[in-house]
């Protein structure tokens, strides 16, 4: 696992732990940690009023678990359409990988039609690429940042940041980049043509990155050598949902349960904003605040509290920390399924207990089956709720600073 430090609290800049590319091939997986972002310098709508401006926009995106190519289980994907910007030439990526554990839209090069020029974001030099190195446990993306608008069901978040992974513009990886693991700048590697982070962040690094020149996030690349540079944070990579005109507080995920010996596909929905719209009313859902800075709440399981904890799509597995779980690589694999017991809890004293069930992860793989929601793994230090999670709930992610029913985000929900 290539788990990356916590940056210090000053920089503003603080990781949060996530997939995005993640996951495993079939019988091995990584727990993977993203780098993610802090809050904008300046959040949006920092009131905890509950008062959100109402929409009539389509908010309702079709997302979903299959088979893949690499044959990774637990892979939620989606389809994102990516436009030049204020122009009609656009064209819809499918295979985008839908993870609420990091913050912004990467999309491989090579998925993206050389009739699509996107503008590049301009730079402190005239000269100079803006370029990004994005650092996930299981490896790292690295691409030019370019302008486009993005369009998710009715909506759309205009001249949007993304990175464009593997891009020509900037074909030199800057060295400290490359010694963050795997390079994951193919669709193989990746195990998806993109990676749409629509986490409770709105910026993917934030102030810190406005104010210092951070090692392994941006860089200003001049004739193929790359420095790591300042960026605003309105041109940093940035979440599209945080961009959109309405429904722009936050997201719903939707997905059925499965059966205990999984599922070989799923179908659900991804709908945005939170209390703008009949469709997305928060209803009985516990509400969990986390953290403003990093993102996270506590699970406090086995006798142990675990504060680096935290809601993520992106994952394919639940990973935790156990010593009595037998394990088959990285995978738990009870000879019979292990029922666990946990809660969950915020530092507003909210909290919901989770009970969930652990499969034998060989026998599971043996099905042929995708979808899983008792598919476990090794971790340390931290507890990641990942996709396991999502099966059979309705889970909000509330974006930090924008308003909502129950106040302002950052939170879970469900």
């Amino acid at each position: 696992m290539n788990t990356r430090a916590l940056l210090p609290m000053l920089a503003l800049c603080v990781l949060l732990h996530a997939c995005g590319g993640g996951g495993s091939s079939d019988n091995s997986a990584t727990p993977a940690t993203a780098s993610a972002a802090a809050p904008a310098s300046a959040p949006l709508s920092s009131s905890a009023s509950p008062t959100v401006a109402q929409s009539t926009t389509p908010n309702v995106q079709t997302i979903r678990v299959a088979s893949t190519p690499t044959n990774t289980r637990n892979m939620l994907l989606t389809s994102v359409t990516i436009c030049v910007p204020g122009t009609s030439t656009c064209q819809t990526i499918d295979n985008v990988q839908v993870d609420t554990g990091s913050h912004g839209l990467r999309v491989l090069a090579s998925a993206l039609s050389p009739s699509i020029a996107l503008p590049l974001v301009a730079g402190g030099n005239q000269n100079a690429i803006v370029a990004e190195c994005a650092v996930f446990g299981s490896g790292y993306t690295w691409g030019a940042v370019r302008t486009a608008d993005v369009r998710l069901a009715g909506q759309v978040a205009p001249s949007t940041s993304i990175q464009l992974i593997a891009d020509n513009a900037a074909a030199a990886t800057a060295q400290d980049c490359t010694q963050s693991g795997l390079p994951m700048l193919t669709a193989s590697s990746l195990r998806a043509n993109g990676i749409l982070g629509v986490g409770p962040f709105a910026a993917d690094c934030g102030a810190g990155c406005a104010s210092s020149a951070m090692p392994r996030w941006y860089y200003s690349c001049v004739s193929g050598n790359c420095a790591a540079s300042t960026l605003a944070v309105a041109q940093q990579v940035t979440n599209p949902v945080a961009n959109f005109a309405t429904d722009n507080n936050g997201v719903l995920i939707e997905l059925p349960d499965v059966p205990d010996n999984g599922a070989a596909t799923v179908t659900g929905t991804m709908t945005f904003g939170i209390g703008s719209q009949s469709n997305n009313l928060l209803g009985s859902a516990t509400v969990l605040t986390s953290s403003s800075t990093s993102g996270y709440v506590t699970t406090d399981f086995g006798g142990g509290q675990y504060g680096s904890s935290f809601i993520d799509s992106g994952s394919n597995g639940v990973f935790f920390p156990s010593t009595t779980l037998a394990r088959c690589g990285v995978w738990y694999c009870p000879s019979t399924p292990q029922t666990i017991a946990a809660t969950i809890r915020s530092s507003s004293g909210a909290q919901s207990p989770v009970s969930f069930t652990i499969a034998q992860s060989t026998t599971l793989f043996g099905t042929g089956n995708f979808a899983f929601d008792n598919l476990a793994g090794s971790a340390s230090g931290y507890f990641d709720w990942g996709l396991p999670f999502f099966y059979g709930r309705r889970v909000f992610t509330a974006l930090a600073g924008r308003a909502t029913p129950a106040g302002p985000g950052p939170y879970y929900a469900f």
